[in-house]
């Protein structure tokens, strides 16, 4: 019940930090789990980074706190739980405007071009770009639009430039809507590509343009934001085409890259 409806990625997180958590506490049932059981997990985790323990710990939590909302549990212990604190460390996964079109025009793939240009200019997550099929596009007067199922089951329209629309159409052929509009190509009959072939995708397209840097599918839609807020563009409607639930998480992007500091106003 707790996993119900959860999208497919997020669910299976879920289920390796859940068994990982059992293993440690010896499979003792929920209801006898203990402030100190928790802790003793936690201390396991000390061997991952920061952000890893912190997803680990938000899985437990998330199980305890249904539970409790459920009335399975008298108490969520879950809920004393601390995650540690983690270092931003946004700018460094910002690449420039040049170093993001440098890797397009190096990649010799069309289809793989049209995956880097949909992560970037659709700010897409690289599990809703894989989800994606022709029935979530749609013609616009200067170019096109495609339905974003999101984070959350969130459900978002993004407006596409027109270049990038036409090449997108020129994967089509005769896929009928209900197509993936990216298919694997590792399968008889195809099917959506997975997520780790796409991350394959972007750090060869990185090493093309001689980045020398582990470039994740996720940077290129923190340089949508990025290079976008450099252009003046509203910070809400930045904010609307990444699909955030609040303008904070938005503004992460004006403090990882400030264009003004008191710093500039002392004397040399």
């Amino acid at each position: 019940m707790w996993l119900h409806g959860k999208p497919a990625l997020t669910v299976k997180r879920y289920v390796f930090w859940v068994e990982d958590f059992f293993e440690t506490v010896e499979d003792k049932p929920l209801h006898l789990v203990t402030l100190d059981d928790l802790h003793r997990w936690q201390d396991t985790l000390e061997r991952y980074a920061p952000a890893t323990q912190r997803n680990a710990i938000a899985s437990i939590k998330s199980l305890f706190t249904f539970c409790f909302e459920l009335g399975i549990l008298r108490f969520n212990v879950g809920k004393a739980v601390k995650p540690p604190k983690v270092k931003d460390t946004l700018n460094e996964r910002i690449l420039t405007e040049t170093e993001v079109q440098k890797m397009i025009a190096m990649e010799p793939n069309s289809r793989n071009v049209a995956i880097l240009k949909m992560l970037y200019y659709g700010a897409l997550r690289v599990s809703e770009l894989v989800a994606l099929k022709w029935r979530d596009v749609s013609v616009r007067p200067e170019g096109g639009q495609i339905t974003v199922h999101g984070k959350g089951e969130k459900t978002r329209m993004v407006l596409l430039p027109g270049r990038v629309w036409d090449e997108l159409l020129m994967l089509r052929g005769e896929a009928s809507e209900n197509d993936p509009i990216f298919r694997s190509r590792q399968h008889k009959n195809g099917g959506h590509l997975d997520p780790s072939r796409v991350t394959k995708i972007v750090r060869g397209a990185a090493k093309r343009a001689e980045l020398g840097q582990k470039v994740s599918p996720h940077w290129l839609r923190h340089c949508h934001a990025s290079h976008a807020l450099d252009r003046n563009a509203p910070v809400h409607l930045i904010r609307d085409t990444l699909g955030h639930s609040s303008l904070a998480t938005t503004s992460r992007y004006l403090k990882g890259r400030p264009k003004e500091s008191s710093a500039t106003f002392l004397p040399l």
